[in-house]
């Protein structure tokens, strides 16, 4: 018996009537009901979500913005997502109601944008008060946990475009400020350049300043040393100036009487003037009285005359006519003559020449005295005046005493503040010398801040408009996201066919479990070798899973539009996951009979966890990462999504011989179970389950 033979045997069994050939078409279109349905109800969930009812409130009360222009902006984002027709938006008016419909279901979710949603937009302009501006979602799980998270994934969106639109807008008036920076400091570098040669010519100024001020103080010390000269002969002459008031005082007392003394001088001269005149007289008349009383009166005449002579000289004297002196001359030569003897006229004769001699000089005497009596009467005249001058004189000198004395204090106060001049001169010379070099500092400190203005002001950005619309996009949304999709599923449908098809394929031929025998009664009666019958039993399975496998392949890819990108090589790559699914299958079921069943169910919960038809099996805890490598499962919904959506073909080789081992071990166990099979057991007569 050949394995054909067999296997078209159990076909003809299956296919002798009506009802079974109704029943295996109702198993070869399980995986059509399972996939083809599940796939076609999810096609493309995303663009229907417009029929489900979202609730949105707008609150926003708008804000200016730093153009001066209104900001609508959540009249703005709430436009536009009506115009996008994503859900089907409701308009309400308050939160509370918003929130009540999402509670009783009314709503899938509200999305509520706050009053102040526009001012906190355009709040970045103020450093000082700048807000995140919020959107408030309200979400049910109750409603549809997945609905959270496309909802989740809109408001991102929504995030997205706002906060680069602001963004945009607050990035361009950042830049502008720059160009203003720009040229403000360019402006400031023209501006630092002018102080720079003003402080220049500042300095210039100082260090004549300073040349002058070192001039003044050298002037200045000559003053002080002037005043201190001054000052001393200010003392000096203080000094001489009180000795004079103090001489001419004594003087003026002197001269008091000087006017009388001179009358009284004047007139005693006058009177020794007029004695002399008369001595004179008498004095000629004395050699005749003489020779007649010579002899008798020589002696007491002598006599009497050295008494006159004495007392008229001592009256000259007194009356300051003669000096003492002159008088004892004129005393001196009366006794140097000596009395003629009385008895001798030659005697007499020579005494009278004598007398005659001295009345000559009396009369020379009283000449004098008159020209005595004459100065004396002048000087008499003239005692008045001078009187009144010397008086004045000492007046003019105690005035002199206090003016002298004042100008003494007055220069000792000017030495004083000559003194105080060094000291501020010096002082000034000194700030003259710091300001030059401050001035010096201040030139270069000026000449240094122009440079730097100017350079600094070349690395300040000053971009045009079109620059400044450029940067600003790249600022508001500095990452952009250069998606290269090597391979893609057109639709969230294609997305999940991979997974579904392996999936429904597994199911379908599971089921044929139900209908179908994995081992003919009549052939383990044969004498054909094990792996025949094995085969025999298997090929029928692989007939209908092929079918199964082919006619799912052909509805969702013409039906649904899938469009894979190698649909021969998925055709292929089907048929070779029907034939290792049904190997397996069939050789498990013959190999454990009914508890079989629930072992191929096992595998399916445990492939449908860790094949990765949904989320990566590396998410997965880490013993079902064990359970995708042993399974066949995830090989067939990797190759399965490069065949689809024109990845690398690299894996799909192996994946296929790995099909044929998966083929393989299933054929190992159906031979084992015919083995097992060929000899009956009273277990076999009356198996413990039934099925």
């Amino acid at each position: 018996m050949t394995v054909l033979r067999l296997a078209r045997s159990e076909l003809k069994r299956m296919t002798g009537g009506l009802l079974p050939k109704l029943t295996i078409l109702a198993l070869a279109l399980v995986p059509l009901l399972y996939g083809a349905v599940y796939l076609y109800a999810n096609w493309d969930p995303y663009g229907k979500l417009n029929q489900i009812d979202a609730a949105l409130v707008v609150q926003d009360s708008g804000a200016a913005s730093a153009d001066g222009t209104r900001l609508q902006a959540g009249k703005k984002v709430a436009e536009s997502l009506v115009d996008g027709h994503v859900f089907n938006w409701k308009t309400v008016t308050s939160t509370e109601e918003a929130d009540q419909g999402v509670s009783n279901g009314t709503y899938a979710f509200a999305l509520k944008i706050p009053q102040d949603f526009s001012a906190n937009l355009v709040s970045p302009g103020s450093f000082d008060a700048a807000n995140q501006a919020m959107l408030n979602v309200t979400t049910n799980d109750a409603n549809n946990y997945l609905l959270s998270t496309i909802v989740d994934k809109l408001t991102t969106a929504v995030h997205t475009t706002v906060a680069k639109e602001v963004g945009e807008e607050t990035a361009n008036q950042l830049l502008t400020g720059f160009g203003t920076i720009h040229t403000q400091m360019l402006k400031a570098s023209d501006g630092a350049a002018q102080l720079a040669d003003g402080v220049a010519r500042l300095h210039d100024g100082t260090v004549t300043l300073h040349h002058g001020t070192g001039e003044l103080k050298t002037g200045a010390t000559e003053l002080y040393n002037g005043e201190v000269k001054l000052r001393d002969g200010a003392t000096s002459l203080s000094a001489g100036a009180g000795q004079l008031s103090s001489g001419l005082t004594q003087l003026k007392d002197k001269t008091a009487a000087l006017p009388a003394s001179a009358q009284q001088l004047a007139d005693g001269a006058a009177q020794v003037a007029a004695g002399n005149a008369a001595l004179n007289t008498q004095m000629q008349a004395i050699p005749g009285q003489l020779a007649a009383a010579q002899q008798a009166a020589q002696q007491a005449a002598a006599q009497g005359q050295r008494s006159r002579v004495v007392a008229s000289t001592s009256r000259l004297v007194a009356a300051g006519v003669l000096t003492q002196e002159q008088a004892d001359k004129v005393v001196a030569d009366v006794d140097a003559t000596p009395a003629p003897p009385a008895a001798s006229s030659g005697s007499a004769s020579a005494s009278a020449a004598k007398l005659q001699a001295a009345a000559a000089q009396v009369q020379k005497l009283a000449d004098g005295s008159a020209a005595v009596s004459a100065g004396a009467a002048q000087l008499a005249g003239a005692a008045p005046a001078l009187s009144d001058a010397v008086a004045k004189a000492s007046a003019g000198a105690d005035q002199l005493a206090g003016g002298s004395a004042t100008l003494a204090a007055g220069q000792q106060t000017a030495v004083d503040g000559a003194g105080k001049l060094v000291q501020g001169t010096q002082k000034l010379d000194d700030g003259a010398a710091q300001l030059e070099s401050g001035a010096a500092t201040a030139s270069d400190g000026a000449g240094t801040l122009a440079g730097e203005l100017a350079q600094g002001a070349g690395k300040v950005p000053n971009p045009d408009d079109a620059q400044k619309d450029s940067l600003s996009k790249v600022m508001a949304d500095p990452v952009a996201v250069s998606n290269v999709s090597q391979a893609k599923a057109g639709s969230y449908g294609a997305g999940l066919a991979p997974f579904f098809l392996t999936l429904a394929l597994w199911i379908g031929i599971f089921m044929l479990v139900q209908a179908m025998r994995p081992v003919t009664q009549r052939a383990l009666a044969s004498n054909a070798p094990a792996w025949k019958i094995a085969a025999g039993g298997w090929l029928p399975f692989l007939a209908v899973s092929a079918v199964q496998a082919s006619l799912l392949t052909l509805v969702v890819d013409v039906g649904l539009g899938l469009d894979p990108a190698h649909p021969v090589l998925m055709w292929f790559l089907m048929l070779a996951a029907a034939m290792a699914f049904s190997a397996i299958i069939q050789g498990v079921v013959a190999l454990l009979g009914s508890p079989g069943k629930l072992v191929v169910l096992i595998l399916l919960v445990l492939q449908l966890v860790s094949s990765g038809g949904t989320f990566p099996w590396q998410t997965t805890p880490e013993p079902l990462h064990v359970v995708h490598q042993i399974l066949p499962m995830g090989y067939v919904v990797s190759g399965m999504r490069h065949l689809i959506y024109g990845a690398d073909l690299a894996i799909i080789l192996p994946t296929m011989l790995g099909l044929v081992g998966y083929t393989l071990l299933g054929l190992a166990m159906s031979t084992v179970a015919v083995r097992k099979n060929k000899y009956w057991t009273l277990k076999t007569l009356k198996p413990e389950i039934a099925v």
